[in-house]
């Protein structure tokens, strides 16, 4: 796929932001432990760039969510909001990852962005 332009990026990450803080404020009041959720994406390699972050307090509580009903619910809002920011997907899945304050304190001193790079 061809590369956003800065125009294109910057009209995409501003409805994306929007769109994941309503999913973000909802799973907030419906799901134990979650805290906030992220995302990144390569301007020049999208949507398959696209990865969006689950953020619970504890690893414990991340683990109960995605072993249950929860990891639907996160699912579907995801699908939800990356629609009505006009990005459709074939599989929402592949693009969502979840992950705990605990373990990024244990592995990368707390450094979300070290973390989220992969680094």
């Amino acid at each position: 796929m061809k590369a956003l332009s800065k125009r294109d990026l910057a009209r995409l990450e501003r409805e994306l932001v929007v769109c994941l803080t309503e999913a973000c404020e909802t799973a907030k009041s419906e799901i134990v432990g979650f805290t906030w959720l992220t995302h990144r994406l390569a301007p020049d390699n999208f949507p398959a760039s696209l990865r969006i972050t689950w953020v619970f307090e504890q690893e414990a509580d991340k683990d109960a969510a995605v072993a249950g009903a929860a990891k639907a619910r996160m699912l579907e809002l995801t699908a939800q909001a990356l629609s009505e920011a006009g990005v459709h997907l074939d599989h929402v899945a592949w693009h969502v990852r979840f992950d705990s304050e605990q373990a990024c304190q244990r592995s990368h001193a707390g450094d979300w962005d070290r973390r989220l790079l992969g680094r």
